[in-house]
């Protein structure tokens, strides 16, 4: 099973990052290769399950996903259902920052005490886990002269930039602001 860990800190409350997070049905905003998804049923809790409309290069799919528990507001643990063995789930970790070492990029709430010793603050984890062997070659229609393997080779290496880019940009909404992200990314695969 592969593993990737994308990792930072977001200046937001942790029960504010974890009912944004579970508005799964936003995340096409955020991924270059998402282009829809649709709430098949379910209110975001346990049981939620998703149609997830994929294109890339000359290929589309449509992935279905469940959402299979939830710890509020710290953890949202999702399974893909179809053509791939993949789970993981979004981790949320209160933490206070000192406002002297916090992002200089950060834009503090209006209401904010200049002077207060601590920001509140999350570290927010977007983990992944897949068996890429596992995946379904009937599940796509492939074009003349592409096999599987290949689309496979190609296709892998970019959940990584679609799991970085999905965190900064939720960053940039939950914050109400962009700003340069430090992510720390973990990688168990030889294959990402």
């Amino acid at each position: 099973m592969d593993e990737l860990v994308v990792r930072t800190t977001v200046y937001a409350a942790p029960a504010d990052v974890y009912e944004f997070l579970l508005d799964f049905p936003r995340y096409d905003r955020y991924s270059e290769y998402l282009d829809r998804v649709e709430r098949l049923r379910g209110d975001g809790g346990p049981g939620t399950e998703y149609a997830l409309r994929f294109a890339w290069w000359k290929l589309g799919y449509t992935a279905r996903s469940a959402v299979t528990d939830v710890e509020k507001p710290t953890r949202i643990d999702w399974r893909v259902t179809k053509d791939i063995d993949a789970h993981g789930c979004w981790r949320i970790e209160s933490t206070t920052v000192d406002p002297e070492t916090a992002d200089a990029a950060i834009k503090l709430p209006d209401d904010a005490d200049p002077d207060a010793a601590a920001i509140d603050a999350c570290e927010v984890s977007l983990e992944i886990r897949f068996d890429p062997d596992s995946a379904s070659a009937d599940a796509v229609d492939l074009p003349p002269l592409a096999s599987f393997d290949w689309v496979l080779k190609k296709a892998i290496p970019l959940i990584k930039e679609e799991a970085e880019r999905v965190v900064e940009r939720a960053v940039a909404d939950l914050e109400g602001s962009g700003r340069p992200v430090s992510l720390d990314v973990r990688v168990d695969s030889d294959r990402i």
